[in-house]
């Protein structure tokens, strides 16, 4: 990496790095690069220069800065949470390092972790791309969504910065979080949506098997992989929180992330082999109770993520054109989704 592209932010980065390193002495940022396709923070890949008593030393560090208005609402706080509360896991994370609550170092809270170079993202719409290590990459996301519902809770990081709902609680928090979601930002009425979650309340789930640590948007396109089959970053904690761990598994099998893929789940690996592996990590047993519960709502959640993407975007809050396009293709896919799951609850036959 080369270049600085924003040099005010890259000089009051490397005055804050030195507040922040206290054996460091002449930082330099040497490179800084935006980096785009997230909408939920402003991330940069920076590289930073500093003498210390060891010599000149070079670090490799990744920025994530607050924007005025993004695609979902979130504390940078439970972010850095979740990714310390993974020390020890065996789930490839960057290094978590610095957490920045006042705004007046860069403009914006942030925080700051390492970066994991050598990866690649993978497009959730052309996962053909991954072949021939499918398979090897699918085993490891689910045994990654099990090792992250089997991390402990209790007195993790994250625990410390948020509430933990009794285990017959976790359908109607996040349930309510999410409806109040597309009531506050809907640009229009959104029937579909209404239409689920009244379902959805009229028949919850079973009560969570155990609480977990829920990483809230683990899918197909945020982890990096290394081109030979192996994943070497979990990234984007952003939506993380305390649940039900049937939550990551529906989310993380949505149509959406694998191209409507029913044969493989994620698009990865044949479901029995996916189930298995998200058991064996887990814990847990697989309730096609609870996953139809939860696969449900992970639509309506999704429309609760497009709905205030657009709204930022109509507002002028952000001009990122990633909202615009969310709250215009990926809304109209969830609803396409819902619909015709609920149909047949209802008796109703859709069009062809």
């Amino acid at each position: 990496m080369s270049g600085v592209e924003d040099p005010a932010l890259a000089r009051d980065f490397a005055a804050y790095f030195e507040t922040k390193m206290p054996d460091a002495r002449n930082a330099v940022v040497t490179a800084l690069t935006r980096i785009h396709g997230g909408a939920s923070r402003q991330t940069y890949a920076i590289d930073v220069a500093f003498d210390s008593p060891g010599g000149r030393i070079q670090k490799e560090l990744i920025l994530r800065r607050d924007p005025a208005d993004s695609l979902i609402d979130t504390e940078r706080k439970v972010e850095f949470a979740a990714i310390r509360s993974m020390r020890g896991i065996d789930i490839p994370t960057p290094e978590a390092l610095f957490l920045e609550t006042d705004p007046g170092p860069l403009g914006a809270p942030f925080f700051v972790m390492g970066r994991i170079e050598g990866g690649m993202a993978l497009n959730p719409f052309k996962i053909d791309e991954i072949d021939p290590h499918r398979a090897a990459v699918g085993e490891q996301f689910f045994r990654q969504i099990g090792r992250i519902a089997a991390a402990p809770v209790e007195g993790s990081p994250l625990a410390g910065v948020i509430d933990s709902p009794a285990p017959e609680e976790c359908w109607r928090r996040e349930l309510d979080y999410w409806a109040g979601e597309i009531e506050k930002d809907r640009l229009h009425p959104e029937p579909i949506a209404a239409a689920a979650i009244r379902h959805l309340r009229r028949n919850p789930p079973p009560p969570a098997q155990r609480l977990s640590i829920v990483h809230g948007d683990f899918r197909s396109g945020n982890f990096l992989h290394d081109g030979q089959g192996r994943i070497i970053a979990v990234l984007d904690w952003e939506m993380a929180h305390i649940g039900d761990p049937f939550e990551d598994l529906a989310w993380a099998t949505d149509p959406l992330w694998c191209a409507n893929d029913t044969e493989r789940a994620a698009g990865f690996i044949p479901w029995p082999d996916a189930i298995a592996a998200w058991e064996g990590a887990s814990g847990c047993q697989f309730d096609a109770q609870a996953f139809e519960w939860w696969s449900l709502f992970a639509s309506v959640k999704a429309i609760g993520i497009w709905v205030s993407s657009a709204r930022a975007f109509a507002d002028g809050e952000n001009d990122d054109p990633i909202l615009a396009w969310s709250g215009w293709f990926t809304h109209a896919a969830h609803e396409l989704t819902l619909a015709a799951r609920l149909a047949p609850k209802y008796g109703v036959e859709l069009p062809s």
